[in-house]
């Protein structure tokens, strides 16, 4: 008998991907949208097989009617406190009131249950839901994907093409980051929504790859030895991030503050997984740190 699956946050990337994901493993997929969506987006979901189901989602009693006779709701929002937290509770309490059973939250981000609270403010957002989302009765199912490997392609400290240089903080030249592709994101979350017996969390990784391993790959693709160099401390890091912080408060609304991209850097560096569940479905492959890497160093 084929899987209902609801998808909250398809008209974005990821969740556009996942639905295309579910659709490929013979599930019926419905995504929830808001009642202004773009009806160009709308049109691209139902070009795949998606049925779009327009709700107001102020209204919980709007978004069970929506949950009716679903297997699973996969949340693919993406945003602060008010999609989070408000928008995501909504999304639980309606899907608590259809009776569904299972629920995937927006958890797609480094695990954060080892980090100290306040050092990143996103991943302090997804910690007060996942403390209200373990206090109901659905089953829940979190998928920590590290970092989306497209930040690589972005000039960022760890790997900027503009200066061709990879940098790392304290004595981490050789600490593995945790990297998943978006598409190697969207094919496991489907197995996820489709795995009655999936636990509580679930870590995966496309590749871990140290600042070393870069610079290797980065060589091997291209012939060109990047500089290689230590930034600052960790601790050090840690005082010009809240320093950061404390100078633009007008970042506390914005959902990419360029503080909070250093926090997520500095996550980066103090965890990484360690109980990969990349095995768990076989028909799954993964990409591999040099095939992404030469895919856009040139």
């Amino acid at each position: 008998m084929k899987k209902s699956i609801l998808v909250a946050g398809a008209t974005g990337n990821l969740g556009n991907k996942i639905c295309k994901e579910l659709i490929k493993r013979g599930a019926d997929v419905s995504a929830l949208v808001r009642t202004a969506t773009d009806p160009e987006k709308i049109e691209t979901l139902r070009k795949i097989g998606v049925n779009v189901i327009a709700v107001d989602l102020s209204n919980v009693d709007e978004i069970a009617k929506a949950c009716a006779d679903i297997d699973c709701v996969v949340s693919a929002l993406a945003g602060l406190g008010d999609v989070i937290l408000d928008l995501q509770k909504r999304l639980l309490d309606g899907a608590l009131q259809a009776g569904v059973p299972r629920f995937i939250p927006s958890d797609f981000c480094t695990d954060y249950n080892d980090l100290v609270p306040g050092e990143n403010r996103n991943f302090d957002l997804r910690r007060q839901f996942k403390a209200y989302l373990d206090s109901s009765s659905i089953k829940a199912s979190s998928i920590f994907n590290g970092a989306f490997a497209d930040i690589m392609k972005y000039n960022t400290p760890i790997l900027n093409l503009k200066d061709k240089s990879i940098g790392y903080w304290g004595e981490k030249a050789d600490w593995k980051l945790d990297f998943t592709t978006m598409d190697n994101t969207a094919s496991f979350t489907a197995e996820v929504a489709l795995d009655d017996k999936a636990p509580r969390n679930l870590q995966i990784a496309s590749f871990q790859v140290s600042p070393n391993m870069i610079w290797a790959d980065v060589k091997e693709a291209t012939g060109l030895e990047f500089r290689m160099q230590q930034l600052s401390s960790l601790e050090d890091f840690a005082q010009m991030i809240k320093k950061q912080r404390k100078d633009n408060p007008a970042g506390e609304a914005e959902l990419y503050a360029k503080w909070q991209q250093a926090q997520y850097m500095y996550s980066m560096f103090s965890t990484h997984h360690h109980q990969l569940s990349n095995q768990r479905y076989e028909n799954l492959s993964w990409t591999t740190s040099l095939d992404y890497i030469s895919s856009f160093v040139k």
